[in-house]
């Protein structure tokens, strides 16, 4: 999985609901332990509360560092009265990154140089978080992160990477729905 599928897939756990409002998948250990199933599922932690406070802490840092990517563009609209200032997000980031240790550079006497990571006993719930914080450095400092959008049609909660310069929205529907409530804004406006 790459970095933007990782941090996408925990980002996405907070959606629209389909009634206006928002849904948490984390919300419940539950849901966390479905979640890990997908998105890490070979060697995912065991699911409990303490993993879930610290999933779900990571994820508001990372929707807070996303928040601040899209600027001057408005952050996704579950986002906006729960960010974190930058440097609590960013000192949450490092902090679940720094459980596997730093990187170092190697360069083998014959091919290409490669980055390794020490790797401590690290128990798999600090792992899990490592990976995910790793994840978001590698996407927020790559070239993609650029890209970077939050949806702007009503109820969507999402981000997305925009694929073309024209592209507005994170999925066709989100289109149909943001033209439906601009023509319903302008003939009942007129009116």
């Amino acid at each position: 999985m790459s970095d933007w599928d990782l941090v996408l897939s925990l980002v996405s756990t907070i959606r629209h609901d389909g009634d206006g409002g928002s849904v948490d998948d984390l919300a419940t250990v539950d849901g966390l332990a479905a979640w890990l199933t997908t998105a890490v599922p070979d060697d995912g932690p065991d699911a409990d509360e303490e993993l879930r406070v610290r999933v779900t802490a990571l994820r508001r840092a990372v929707r807070s560092l996303f928040a601040r990517a899209v600027a001057p563009d408005p952050p996704s609209k579950a986002d906006a009265d729960t960010l974190l200032g930058v440097g609590a997000a960013l000192a949450e980031v490092n902090l679940a990154a720094r459980a596997l240790g730093p990187p170092t550079l190697s360069w083998p006497e014959e091919g290409p140089a490669r980055v390794r990571y020490a790797m401590p006993a690290a128990a798999p719930a600090d792992r899990l978080l490592a990976d995910l914080a790793r994840a978001a450095m590698g996407f927020l400092a790559g070239p993609d992160a650029a890209r970077l959008r939050a949806c702007p049609a009503p109820r969507c909660v999402r981000y997305f990477l925009q694929g073309d310069p024209r592209q507005a929205w994170c999925k066709p529907s989100c289109g149909n729905r943001a033209r439906v409530a601009r023509h319903y804004r302008r003939h009942h406006e007129s009116a």
